[in-house]
């Protein structure tokens, strides 16, 4: 792996001495409401962003910034390098004490992902991936699962901060994927749920609408493990805006976009 990309994951190890030194279940001082419902950050949260803003632009000088707390004016991408930050992924987990949250880390190179990593700090578990180069789960390779989705177990996301428009085909994607599986999950990170489709815990990963940090990074970690990340009509991600998600291994991939782009159609979505 380039030594910039031990040097990121070295900085994320770092920033996550923010979180870890928090009390586990977020003081309600330190806990403020974005726009949306039930759209928290807290002031770990910008500690954490500042520091890797500060830190990355060491690495990699004169790169540009997307992250969760710059605000929507400054969603923009352009040449040269950028990176995508969530300064913890699981925020609502984070505030109430469950380890479920991370940080998640993209570095685009004229709009194209060249690199990322999740850091889930109250596991231990560092994923991390470079364009061409493979995934690793704390320096071990990763490849997504052979399962088909009847044999194995599928997350999804509610878009909570959507839940006015989106709660009904939410609850019919989760019905659809029940039937169809193991079992379903929900985690409350997507990044986390992106990187477990990657190490083949699940088999899929599906959600309404996402934002750019939420799935930059994993996109990529799954995409090296060998799987498949789309929107819920088969196209590409995109990263100037919110978009759906369907990520998967091989074996399940057209079962799931099947579900997926039924419901789709179903909400005119």
């Amino acid at each position: 792996m380039k030594f910039q990309n031990q040097r990121i994951i070295e900085t994320i190890r770092e920033a996550s001495k923010i979180m870890t030194a928090a009390p586990r279940g977020c003081p309600e001082e330190l806990i403020h409401q974005k726009g949306g419902t039930f759209n928290y950050v807290t002031e770990y949260d910008v500690a954490v962003q500042r520091f890797l803003e500060e830190k990355l632009l060491e690495i990699i000088p004169g790169a540009k910034f997307l992250a969760e707390e710059e605000g929507e004016d400054k969603r923009v991408i352009g040449e040269g390098y950028t990176f995508i930050i969530d300064p913890i992924d699981g925020t609502s987990n984070f505030i109430h004490g469950l380890g479920e949250s991370g940080i998640s880390v993209a570095l685009l190179k004229d709009k194209e992902p060249v690199f990322g990593a999740v850091y889930l700090p109250f596991a231990d578990e560092m994923f991390a991936a470079e364009a061409g180069g493979g995934a690793f789960l704390n320096d071990r390779p990763i490849h997504v699962s052979g399962l088909p989705l009847e044999k194995g177990l599928a997350l999804f996301g509610t878009s909570p901060y959507m839940r006015d428009r989106l709660c009904e085909a939410t609850m019919d994607l989760m019905r659809g994927l029940f039937m169809h599986s193991v079992d379903v999950r929900r985690f409350g990170a997507a990044s986390a749920d992106l990187c477990y489709v990657a190490c083949g815990r699940a088999t899929a990963f599906c959600e309404m609408s996402l934002s750019p940090w939420d799935h930059a990074a994993g996109d990529l970690i799954v995409k090296e493990a060998g799987g498949s990340v789309t929107q819920f009509d088969g196209s590409d991600q995109i990263y100037e805006r919110n978009c759906s998600m369907v990520a998967t291994n091989m074996a399940a991939k057209e079962q799931v976009l099947e579900i997926c782009r039924k419901i789709a159609e179903k909400y005119d979505l």
